[in-house]
């Protein structure tokens, strides 16, 4: 039976009985199925439709990482996780910003291929960050705010959230907003946090909405309006 454990397994055994040339189109063509895999899982209904679309036209590999993505109830296993740690340190290494958030992603929570390793974490979140990839911003700007393999330093947590922010990532915009309510690494503004946490309120995070409730509760930043409040808290406890 093709499960998507056998699929991961089946593609590892090809790429690794290849040789010279046609071993390293095989691992580009690994690579970019991480990345698409992780596009999706992010919400990227273009790169979605667009595999289908391959699959639709009978490239076998496009099929074959359907098949993985839509087999549902299957637990990866450790050698799985191996894999995916190989095919996404390969792409890590020849730049590829995804890849480097997944490897960072991966070093950060351990047991899933690699060791748990804050500093290689930031190691890696730094890679893409660099590359102006988001979610690799919030995560460098969250460790550096929680000293998890680097000093702990708010400003520059700030600094990396303010980065993401900016981009509309929605995590990032309630970590910043938080920075301006408490002065963390910013002089304290509460008319900046309600304008952050209003951003990701507005995109349905949940810690956002109560965030900014309690803004208007206490009449911080924002006028004191019991109404509006409502609403927000409302919306917070209704999701």
């Amino acid at each position: 039976m093709l499960n998507s454990k056998n699929c991961r397994r089946l593609l590892l055994a090809l790429l690794l009985s290849l040789t010279g040339a046609m071993a390293c189109a095989a691992a580009l063509n690994e690579q970019q199925a991480v990345a698409t895999m992780m596009k999706i899982a992010r919400g990227d209904t273009q790169a979605l439709a667009s595999l289908r679309q391959s699959a639709s036209n009978g490239d076998s590999k496009a099929q074959i990482l359907l098949r993985i993505m839509h087999n549902q109830g299957q637990q990866p296993s450790a050698q799985d996780y191996t894999a995916l740690a190989q095919w996404s340190r390969a792409a890590a290494d020849q730049g590829d910003a995804d890849a480097q958030m997944n490897l960072g992603a991966l070093y950060l929570h351990g047991g899933r291929g690699v060791p748990q390793d804050n500093v290689e974490a930031v190691k890696w979140f730094r890679k893409a960050a660099e590359q102006g990839n988001a979610w690799a911003q919030n995560n460098l700007g969250t460790l550096y705010a929680n000293g998890q393999g680097v000093a702990r330093d708010d400003v520059i947590a700030d600094q990396w959230y303010q980065k993401a922010a900016q981009q509309g990532f929605a995590l990032a915009q309630n970590n910043l907003g938080f920075a301006y309510a408490s002065g963390l690494g910013v002089t304290q503004d509460y008319r900046e946090a309600a304008k952050w946490y209003r951003k990701a309120a507005d995109q349905g995070v949940v810690q956002a909405q109560l965030n900014l409730g309690r803004l208007y509760q206490n009449g911080q930043g924002v006028p004191e309006d019991q109404d509006q409040a409502d609403q927000w808290l409302a919306k917070a406890n209704g999701q």
